[in-house]
């Protein structure tokens, strides 16, 4: 059943199709201009943006160091029961 289930799943996924191609102009490669940054730089909000994403990854930070001062402390019991 599991088999049957895979071949299945492979079966869906030849028929999705990515996105066409688009050709690439000159255009595109002198074009240095961002306007979502320029956008949201002129409004303040990549300040905002930024801020996000420093707590975001200082959340993650912590959780790292929380997991493994919990996993030194259960590996340091077991050195002690042997």
């Amino acid at each position: 059943m599991k088999n049957w289930f895979i071949i299945l799943f492979l079966l869906i996924s030849l028929q999705g199709m990515a996105q066409e191609k688009i050709a690439i102009t000159e255009e595109d490669y002198n074009n240095s201009k961002i306007e979502m940054a320029d956008v949201m730089r002129s409004e303040g909000k990549i300040y905002v943006l930024v801020g996000v994403i420093g707590i975001v990854f200082a959340g993650i930070l912590v959780y790292i160091i929380n997991t493994d001062r919990k996993v030194s402390s259960l590996e340091k019991l077991l050195k002690e029961e042997n």
